[in-house]
Order: structure tokens, then C-alpha cells, then sequence
């Protein structure tokens, strides 16, 4: 099927990322009308009802015909029983967020002729400050690839990467990320405690130096490593911690950790596709 000027996109599981993504893409201009979500849990059904003014069903297959994507938006362990007996259109994408559950694994679970999309989004698209990477396999359409492009980046920024095995990459630094941040952050808390500061206070130091940084690093005119040898100098009191970090390993302790990540997630992707063979025919 082409797809059409106003599309109808129908997510598979109504959690945290797919409401985000919802919220967002109302925000971008997509009509109630254009969106629809299978949640299984009453609760949450009614909320996402009562909050977008949009069609929620209990299963996947009550919403499937005649939607132009499939947001696949349940965790990794769920998905092949999320996509029994779904009838998405021939044509129609299937845009995956869940991590680890490769194309090959995705394709062999729904009906010929869906185009599938793998994405890795991160936590920070809950408030529209995500970073996805994207992959989609050779010969799928540039007008499918554009839609899952435009769902995406309704919770931030997007870009593509050329193999399937580059999104165990992107899992290692920008999928699992945040955390590292946060583990700086709460160090840097702690230090900040030990030098004498209230709990308070340090906290409060931590967090915002930590968002000035981020918007300083997100207005983009400056490399980071530029930015970083502005606020350095030689001999002075950031200097004397940095050279303290590199003796210590920083950049290699880094590059393992991260390393460490993308080993795990290719473990994942060999484990899902294990356990969906014997449920595929």
C-alpha cells in the first residue's frame, strides 16, 4: 500500500514511550483520529483515553488493519506474543523500539510485505529530549523510512546508521547513557559531601552544573573538547582535577564500560531470536 497523506499509527503497548510518543505526535500536528493504542491493562486504557481522546483497544489485532505503522512498544521478552495475530497491511510499517529483537526476528513473526523499522530511543524522549538511531534494511521505501523518521522525532532528535549491528552501539552510548550521566552526577554529589557541603546543597550544585553543561553542549557551536579547554587553565583548579581523572583511566574505563553494553546487547538480540524459533513457522 502507499502511504497515505494523514496516516494512522497504531501502537502495540501503551507505556511510558508510547504515550510520549502520542503526546508528541499530537503536539506535530497527527489528529486524535490518527492514532490508536493496544493496552491491555484497563487502568491504562481508560487513561490514555481520557487524556488524548484516542481509540484504545485491548489487543493489537482489534487495531492493526488499515494502520500505515505499527509502533512496536512492549518490552523485548513480550513481542513475539504481541505480534500473534496481527494483520498489518501489506506495505505498512512496523517501527520496533524495544531493544535486542532484531529485523529477522520481527519480520519472521508478521506477514509478508510489512516493511520493519528498527529504532533505539532513550529515556530522555519521555520529555522530548531523546536521541534515536535508526535502522532500516536495504529496499525499504524512502516514504517508510520518512514515517518512521516523523514518529520518532516527535520525542527528539533522530538520526540513521548504516548496519543493523551499529544499534548494539547505539544501545552502549546513547540508549543506556542517560545513566552514566546520572552515576557522574551522583559521584560528583558525593565528592561534594565529602569536601564538607550539606547533602542539600551539593545536590543542588551536582544537578544543575550537570543541566547548565548538557545546554551548553546542546547549543552546538562549540566542540565539546573546545569547550572543555575553555574552562581548563594550566595549573588552575579544573586542570589539576581532569589530569587527576585521566591518570585514574577516565577515557579507557569509558571505552570498556561501553564496550561491556554492546557485547550485551548483541547477547540479548542472539537470545530473542533463540526463543522465538519455536513459536515461528
Amino acid at each position: 500500500m502507499s502511504l497515505p497523506a494523514s496516516p494512522i499509527v497504531a501502537f502495540i503497548g501503551g507505556g511510558n514511550m508510547a504515550t510520549s510518543l502520542v503526546g508528541g505526535l499530537l503536539a506535530s500536528g497527527f489528529t486524535p483520529d490518527q492514532l490508536r493504542v493496544a493496552e491491555p491493562d484497563a487502568g491504562k486504557a481508560q487513561a490514555l483515553r481520557e487524556r488524548f481522546g484516542i481509540v484504545v483497544a485491548a489487543s493489537g489485532a482489534e487495531i492493526a488493519a488499515g494502520a500505515s505503522a505499527l509502533v512496536l512498544a512492549v518490552k523485548p521478552q513480550q513481542m513475539i506474543a504481541a505480534l500473534a495475530g496481527l494483520a498489518p497491511d501489506a506495505g505498512a510499517l512496523a517501527l520496533s523500539i524495544a531493544a535486542g529483537v532484531r529485523i529477522d526476528t520481527l519480520r519472521s513473526a508478521l506477514p509478508a510485505g510489512v516493511h520493519v523499522v528498527r529504532s533505539m530511543p532513550n529515556t530522555p524522549s519521555l520529555y522530548g529530549a531523546g536521541i534515536t538511531g535508526l535502522y532500516a534494511p536495504a529496499g525499504t521505501p524512502e516514504a517508510t523510512r520518512a514515517l518512521a523518521d516523523r514518529i520518532l522525532a516527535a520525542a527528539g532528535q533522530t538520526c540513521w546508521v548504516e548496519k543493523e549491528s551499529d544499534l548494539d552501539a547505539v544501545t552502549a552510548v546513547s540508549g543506556s547513557g542517560p545513566a552514566y550521566f546520572f552515576l557522574l552526577t551522583e559521584a560528583i554529589r558525593e565528592a561534594g559531601v565529602a569536601l564538607g557541603l550539606s547533602p542539600e546543597v551539593s545536590a543542588q550544585l551536582a544537578a544543575r552544573t550537570l543541566v547548565g553543561a548538557a545546554k551548553m553542549v546542546d547549543a552546538g557551536s562549540t566542540d565539546v573538547a573546545e569547550l572543555r579547554a575553555q574552562v581548563t587553565s594550566k595549573g588552575g583548579t579544573t586542570y589539576a582535577a581532569l589530569q587527576s581523572l585521566e591518570k585514574a583511566g577516565l577515557r579507557p574505563i569509558f571505552t570498556e564500560a561501553l564496550r561491556a553494553a554492546a557485547d550485551r546487547s548483541r547477547e540479548l538480540g542472539d537470545e530473542f531470536a533463540a526463543a522465538s524459533r519455536p513459536s515461528i513457522k
